[in-house]
This record gives C-alpha cells, structure tokens and sequence, in this order.
C-alpha cells in the first residue's frame, strides 16, 4: 500500500442537495392537474412545496436527495462514504442527520438556522415506475465553500458531484472548491442529473467536466442533450472524446462504460415488476462508484450497478431494502 492509498481510507464522499424524500403514488391526470412536468425536477419555492404536500395522502418519507442516495447505496455495498450537504438546526435536519450517522457515513457540513428549514422532495410515482420531483431546496440553498470539508474530500477516492445542485451560484462554486482539495490519487465523478439540468447549464457543466471531472453519469437523454446530438452512437462517441470514464444507462438496454479504450456494455436483467424509478440511477452510481473504488474492471462496476438499480427499482422508496453486498455475493 502506498503512502497515498493510505491516506484514501473513504471510497465516496457525495455532495448534493440535503433533502427528506416524501413519496407518494399519483395518476397521470393528477401530474397534469398541478401543472408538474412528468419525470423532471421542477424546483417549488417553500408556499407551493407545503401545498404539494398537503394533496397527497398516504406516503413514505425517508431522507434522501440524489448524492445521499447514492452513499447510502454504498455503504449497502459494505462501502464507506462521507457525505456534503446542508440541513437546518430543526427536526428534519436531525433526522436526516441522524439516518447519516446509523449508517455510518461521515457528514459534517455545518448546520443552517432553524429559520432555514431543512429542503424536501415531493415525488410523485405515476403506474409506470416514472417519478415527478418537486424539490423544496430550503437549507441546502445555501451551500458555500466555507462549508466544504476539505480534510473529509481529501481522504475520498472518489468525489461524487451532484449536477442538481448547479442550479445555485454559491453552490457552483463550493462544488469546484470541493473538486480542487481532491487527492491526486483520488478521482472526481459528476452526475448530470436530469435532461432539464443539462438544458439550463450545459455550457458551464462543460466547462466543470474539462477541468476537473473524470467520471461522468448521465442517462441517454441527458447525454444526447449535453452534446446537442439526437444520435446516442455520436453522443457517446463525443462523450468518449471528452472524459476517461462515462457511464451512461439506457432503461431496458442495459448500460454503457465509455473509456478512450473502448465500450463495455452490461445487459439489463428482466425486472418482474418496476414499482418505482426513484433512486435508479442514483444507486447505480452507487455500485459503479463502489466498484472503482475497490479496483474492479468495469464489467463488474457496471454489474453492480444495475444489480443495485434493478434492487431499487422494485419497491417504494430510493434506498434499499436489501443488503446489496449479499446480492453481490452471488455475482460470478
């Protein structure tokens, strides 16, 4: 082991929107009644957030956000992960805090004000599996790279960069802060997010990928979006030009990991039954990430990512219900 290894002892450190997810089954027509549109992120201020919440009925709230899923997905995996992300001093804040702390992921970031509620989530599943989100941001808004734990980042394998939250000037500039104290044995992952997200910021997520990102994750949508292209060959073609590693899922057609040396494409395995798509491309992240980090080639990496989106994909909710290092176990 080297001197540096040594010093890497967290494979991911996530950084994201801190949010509570509450979950809830809806109709299409219910989507079309409150305006949402269908699988994207629609960001809700605080008044129109509380009225979402009060038209649901039964649901399930965990806490969550993209990034914190994705570490939650890892330490299933029997990985360790820190986390970035700002909650309030108030109730969701602790809980959000303490769900960190029994599954043992470092998360330092100082709290907000109890003032500056702690953001939510409203996720809206429709029958077919697609979720709908309302996002609150509330505390996670205010994010600055006085919060970033440079001491947490440099001990991180792996820095995993959540593209939502973009969106915020302050929090644009803590996520390059946070990229400029990784290790030089240590890489920087970026997730695109959402179609919606690309479509807002594509020049400057660009420009984040040339300096500093050497993992990419997108979907086929958000890829083709990126690079302004309807071929998916050209786009992953251009992704191959532009970054070592892309990752970039395709639903039923399985996967693709992109390097300068070639594709590797992972097949998806037939799901009985999707319940609910919140989270998928989170914990597959979480189990390409978790496979980089321990040293795999990328035919396991992107195993374990679809066995921990298939997991995920078949219940309610973006974390998991099984062990996915007892469902790794059985990978050949």
């Amino acid at each position: 082991m080297t001197a540096s290894q040594s010093r890497l002892d967290i494979d991911v450190v996530g950084f994201g929107n801190a949010l509570v997810d509450v979950l809830s089954h809806q109709e299409e027509t219910f989507l079309q009644r409150i305006g949402a549109t269908k699988g994207a992120m629609n960001l809700v201020d605080a008044a129109r957030s509380g009225e979402l919440y009060e038209l649901v009925g039964e649901r399930v709230t965990a806490s969550g956000g993209s990034a914190a899923n994705t570490v939650i997905g890892i330490s299933s995996l029997g990985g360790t992960s820190g986390y970035i992300g700002r909650v309030s001093n108030d109730e969701l804040g602790d809980i959000f805090s303490a769900d960190m702390q029994h599954l043992g992921i470092t998360h330092t970031t100082p709290r907000a004000p109890s003032d500056d509620p702690t953001g939510r989530c409203i996720v809206f599943i429709t029958p077919d599996g697609e979720r709908t989100l309302n996002t609150f941001l509330g505390a996670s808004n205010g994010l600055r790279p006085s919060d970033v734990d440079l001491d947490l980042v440099a001990r991180a394998k792996l820095l995993f960069l959540e593209g939502y939250l973009w969106d915020l000037p302050e929090a644009k500039a803590a996520m390059r802060h946070a990229a400029s104290g990784v290790d030089p044995e240590g890489r920087v992952a970026l997730t695109l997010s959402d179609q919606f997200c690309v479509e807002r910021h594509r020049e400057s997520f660009l420009d984040l990928i040339n300096d500093h990102v050497d993992v990419l994750f997108a979907n086929h949508h958000e890829v083709m979006s990126l690079f302004e292209v309807n071929d998916l060959d050209r786009a992953l073609e251009m992704a191959q030009e532009l970054v070592g590693l892309s990752a970039v899922t395709m639903g039923p057609d399985g996967s693709v990991l992109i390097t300068p040396d070639g594709f590797t494409r992972i097949a998806a395995d037939p799901v009985a039954r999707i319940v609910d798509k919140t989270g998928a491309g989170d914990l597959y992240a979480a189990g390409v990430l978790y496979g980089l980090a321990c040293g795999y080639d990328l035919q396991r990496c992107g195993q374990l990512g679809s066995l921990a989106a298939e997991e995920v994909i078949g219940h309610v909710g973006p974390r998991p219900k099984t062990s996915l290092r007892d469902l790794a176990g059985a990978l050949a």
